[in-house]
């Protein structure tokens, strides 16, 4: 099973500030990684650029339009990410109650955590051939 826990972002994260205690910060988000990938559950991770540098791409009737960022509401983006496989939803949850604060002890920040997909999920949605040409990508 995989997991992504997702980093909120926050007015810092958006504004591209780091914590004032960024290097602590920097070695618990190391020491954690570290410990994932000697688990040999971790499967990537990084931290995101504000959303000033990124883009939305919308779809509606009329076709695509892309919408440069920054976007406003800063708690409902992301600031980072860690990807995880695990045996167990309850793996996962004590991985995430580890995952260290991303600001910084004693400040308010919030992590989400969400089950990926897997193909086999898609069993009832989708034909066997289809499911089987994502899994031949590597999917």
């Amino acid at each position: 099973m995989r997991f992504m826990i997702l980093v909120k972002a926050t007015a810092d994260s958006e504004a591209g500030r780091f914590p004032p205690d960024s290097e602590q910060v920097f070695a618990a988000m190391a020491d954690y990684h570290q410990q994932l990938a000697q688990a040999g559950v971790l499967l990537d991770g990084s931290g995101l650029q504000p959303s000033s540098q990124g883009w939305r791409v919308r779809y509606g009737p009329q076709g695509r339009s892309v919408i440069d960022g920054p976007f406003a509401e800063s708690k409902e983006l992301i600031a980072g990410y860690t990807l995880i496989q695990v045996a167990s939803r309850a793996e996962a949850l004590e991985w995430s109650r580890r995952f260290p604060n991303p600001v910084g002890e004693g400040r308010p920040a919030e992590i989400e955590v969400r089950p990926l997909y897997e193909l086999d999920d898609f069993q009832d949605a989708l034909p066997e051939a289809l499911r089987e040409r994502f899994r031949d990508l590597g999917m």
